[in-house]
């Protein structure tokens, strides 16, 4: 099973700025809603610049069952970001969101 489905964790540890051009506004795939433009070339992810960050297209409960709602769409940051967590392989980011919410590292 991939652990990214009961993790949710890096969704909630990390501020995810892209490039304009994957938002919706200027026709990416990222809805519109969920992201805002914060400079002529990067937009941000809503929820990610709070205390504590929670992105706004997290859904479920971090360690239980998490899912990104936008998965398809969602945004480079977001694919790059553990991309060998599915093979239950993590790397220092992704075990570091995973202490920050009490939740043991993949690469042990």
């Amino acid at each position: 099973m991939n652990p990214c489905l009961a993790c949710g964790a890096c969704c909630a540890s990390w501020r995810v700025d892209f490039d304009r051009d994957e938002w919706g506004g200027a026709g990416g795939m990222v809805p519109e809603t969920l992201a805002e433009p914060i400079t002529s070339r990067l937009c941000r992810m809503r929820g990610t610049d709070r205390t504590p960050p929670r992105c706004a297209a997290l859904v479920g409960s971090i360690g239980v069952q998490a899912s990104c709602a936008i998965h398809e769409w969602r945004p480079s940051p977001c694919r790059e970001f553990g991309a060998r967590a599915n093979l239950g392989i993590a790397d220092d980011a992704c075990d570091a969101a995973r202490r920050r919410h009490g939740l043991a590292p993949l690469s042990l």
